[in-house]
């Protein structure tokens, strides 16, 4: 098959992708139709949850099924019991699950029955499927025995989270780089035997199911080894890469684990092509030991590839200009080392094409892997960004109650102007924040940063700040000012969306960063809360606020460059109490109690008045 060919095939595929998705964005219209055929999932999804069939938890069940979040349907759940609601997720699990893996198979018959792309690479994504079934089957034993089994019970003995992470760090219960330092994750889990703790890996504890996921991947080595990649030349690449990855889901040697798993990620490097799949690379759920999930799935490139060319060479100017004043005048191996990576990161601008296992649990808006800073520095990364996907589902979901409430009518109309008539705006308003946010991961970044860092166990309530922040230090250091209201307006939206996270413990990095960002909007006068939210983003407060986050950036960047604990920079802005953080400072935390009780209120009510058909 000609290059040029298989290009057609996958806007092809790019096509049916989105059509997927479009279908299954649809089904928000359930929660006033009952004539869709889908009202039986969402009957059924009723039934297991013990749920009245009000609109509120229609669409909570809704947000689960389409957008892949548990938030809401805890909220629906609130009254239940801590066990209750754990069985009653699990049975949600294997319904969501059950129904993305149809359509997962229903876009490969597509793909077999037009004939599109060539036959090594339909081999390979039908492979992908069956390894990524066997992930599925595993990811209900993986978060019975760490999140919902082994965490509480080191959070009953131990009370805090510095505490745990301790007794971890005492007991050598972490996994091990080459040298013997503690990593910064873990490919194992700790299992309790007589009143004492010790550490094993996946293979160990989980026996059986990487067994069937390696003979999956067996299956599908020996399907392509025939074939041949006569597109993009990576047949070798590609099982070199599956070949490693099942030596290290085999391992059995905690020892050995953190090194066999960077040879995985060092042959995941080599595959450049548009088929992109995704491993076990990060951890999010897992705050004490920081195993890795199980993640798996394929992200297609968009043949008509953007690129973010702009914010990459921003990030790169305003990094060398803060390092200089952040180190004392002096570029340092640190320096070097994110600067490299930030020029040799490949980015794929992409739609989630297949995706299985933890990703039930929730999808990427966008991702910079791997993690690993050793491979990193050998290899670079890969950033991934689904602007197309994320643009398809804020259109789809239902304007809602609490929106309105608390941003009122006419920041509402700013924000949908931008997303329903304003598409190539709205791309480069992505593109500086989220984009802007994968590469601000990349700075700062030493191999051992995080291990030191987190030795209260909350590295990642401070890092997804710095993420976010590097991208908005880098546009506000060089600013556009068609964009700019733009930028502020979505930092404010999703710095108070992200308060509805404040009780779903895996994306609690993400409520944290929201209460460091509130902090800012605050004190710069952008924000202030008396009966309501109020939002003045006049040129003194914008000034302000942009003052702010230089200020509070250069002081994070002190903070990683000599490596202190994570705990110290947080406490300034969020504590913990009654088991969540919330924020030091009075004004921003009446606001999060406000809006917090708000949500669990209306945070599931649809607003009637303003009507989508006004905007479509």
């Amino acid at each position: 098959m000609p290059k040029r060919e298989f290009l057609k095939d996958l806007e092809r595929v790019y096509e049916l992708i989105k059509k997927r998705t479009a279908k299954i964005n649809e089904l928000y219209s359930l929660v006033d139709n009952s004539e869709k055929e889908e009202r039986k999932l969402l009957k059924k999804l009723l039934r297991i949850c013990s749920l009245e069939p009000t609109k509120q938890n229609k669409i909570a069940l809704l947000n689960r099924l389409i957008n892949l979040r548990e938030d809401s349907l805890v909220l629906s759940l609130s009254d239940r019991s801590d066990k209750e609601v754990e069985e009653i997720l699990a049975k949600v699990f294997d319904e969501v699950s059950a129904f993305h893996t149809r359509a997962h198979e229903e876009l490969l018959r597509q793909i077999e029955e037009e004939d599109l792309l060539s036959p090594f690479y339909q081999t390979l994504l039908r492979g992908v499927h069956e390894i990524g079934a066997a992930l599925t089957k595993w990811q209900p034993k993986w978060t019975k025995h760490i999140i919902n089994t082994i965490n509480p019970m080191l959070l009953s003995e131990f009370k805090e989270d510095k505490e745990v992470v301790k007794f971890l760090t005492d007991n050598a219960l972490f996994d091990k780089t080459g040298d013997g330092k503690d990593a910064d994750r873990s490919y194992s889990v700790l299992i309790k035997e007589d009143d004492a703790y010790k550490s094993v890996p996946y293979a160990t504890a989980f026996a059986q199911e990487t067994k069937e996921v390696c003979a999956k991947i067996d299956e599908l080595i020996k399907k392509l080894q025939p074939q041949n990649d006569d597109i993009y030349d990576a047949k070798e690449a590609y099982i070199v890469y599956l070949l490693t990855l099942k030596n290290a889901f085999l391992i059995k040697e905690n020892s050995k684990l953190i090194s066999a798993w960077q040879d995985v990620d060092r042959a995941w490097m080599n595959i450049k092509t548009p088929i992109q799949i995704g491993h076990p690379l990060e951890y999010y759920e897992d705050h004490y030991k920081k195993a890795v999930a199980l993640e798996w799935d394929i992200r297609l490139s968009n043949p008509q590839n953007r690129d973010a060319d702009k914010t990459q060479q921003n990030i790169r100017k305003m990094y060398e200009k803060f390092f200089l004043k952040a180190n004392g005048g002096n570029l340092s191996h640190i320096y070097e080392k994110s600067a490299q990576n930030v020029q040799k990161s490949m980015l794929f601008i992409s739609r989630p094409m297949l995706y299985y296992a933890a990703e039930f649990n929730g999808l990427f808006s966008a991702q910079v892997v791997p993690n690993d800073e050793l491979v990193s520095k050998e290899l670079g990364k890969k950033i991934f960004a689904y602007p197309d996907n994320v643009l398809d589902g804020i259109r789809a979901k239902p304007f809602m109650k609490i929106s309105n409430e608390v941003f009122g009518a006419k920041f509402l109309k700013s924000e949908r102007e931008l997303i329903f008539k304003k598409p190539e705006l709205w791309h480069k308003v992505y593109e500086i924040t989220t984009i802007g946010h994968e590469f601000g991961h990349i700075l700062w970044m030493d191999e051992d940063t995080e291990t030191l860092m987190n030795k209260s166990g909350v590295f990642k309530n401070i890092e997804e700040f710095k993420a976010t922040t590097g991208g908005l230090a880098a546009f506000f250091d060089d600013p556009d000012e068609t964009l700019l209201p733009y930028v502020i307006n979505d930092t404010i939206k999703r710095s108070v969306g992200l308060i509805a996270w404040m009780k779903t413990a895996e994306v609690e990095p993400y409520y944290c960063e929201s209460l460091i960002h509130l902090s800012g909007l605050f004190e710069s006068g952008v924000l202030a809360f008396g009966e309501k939210l109020e939002i003045n983003t006049n040129e003194q407060n914008r000034t302000h606020l942009v003052e702010w986050y230089f200020d509070t950036y250069l002081a994070l960047a002190k903070h990683y460059l000599a490596k202190k604990d994570a705990k110290e920079f947080l406490d300034r802005f969020a504590v913990k109490s009654d088991g969540v953080y919330m924020p030091v400072d009075k004004a921003v935390n009446r606001f999060v109690s406000y809006y917090w009780e708000l949500y669990k209120s209306i945070g599931r009510d649809v607003d009637t008045t303003d009507s989508k058909e006004n905007w479509l």
